[in-house]
C-alpha cells in the first residue's frame, strides 16, 4: 500500500503526481485521443464501444460515461486531459471548472475575477475532524 501523502490533506485538490500519472494512464491516453476529430467521432457514434480501445478500469470507464468530472481526477485523469473530453462535449474550460467547483460557470468567473477564492477556512481535511 501507497504511503500517504502530505498534500492528500489539501481540501478539493488532486495534486497529478507521479503516482496518480499511472493509475489514469490508460484514461489520460483516451482523453488526449479526443483532440482529433476522426476519434470525436467515433466516440460520440458509441462511446462504450470506443472506449474498449483503452484498458481503464470500470470505475474509470463509468466516470467517463456519467461525465463524472471530478471523478475522473480522483481516478487519476490530468484536468488539462480531461478538458478534451468537455470540449468534445461543448464545454469550455471556465464552464468546466464551474461545474467541477459546485459554482456553476457564472458565480466561478465572479470569483475569479474578484481575486479567486478565499484562504479563510479550513485549509486541511485534518482541520476537519473527520479523519
Amino acid at each position: 500500500m501507497a504511503m500517504k501523502k502530505d498534500y492528500e490533506d489539501i481540501p478539493g485538490t488532486y495534486v497529478f503526481d507521479a503516482d496518480r500519472s499511472r493509475e489514469g494512464y490508460h484514461l489520460n491516453q483516451f482523453c488526449i485521443s479526443m483532440r482529433l476529430q476522426k476519434n470525436r467521432d467515433v466516440f460520440n457514434a458509441g462511446e462504450a464501444a470506443y472506449l474498449e480501445k483503452f484498458p481503464m478500469t470500470e470505475a474509470q470507464r463509468a466516470a467517463v460515461l456519467s461525465r463524472d468530472w471530478n471523478g475522473m481526477l480522483a481516478l487519476g485523469g490530468n484536468v488539462y486531459y480531461t478538458s478534451k473530453l468537455a470540449a468534445n462535449d461543448g464545454i469550455n474550460f471556465q464552464q468546466l471548472a464551474g461545474i467541477m467547483t459546485g459554482m456553476g460557470n457564472e458565480d466561478y468567473r465572479a470569483m475569479m475575477l474578484a481575486g479567486g477564492r478565499s484562504i479563510d477556512g479550513n485549509r486541511y481535511k485534518s482541520e476537519w475532524g473527520e479523519e
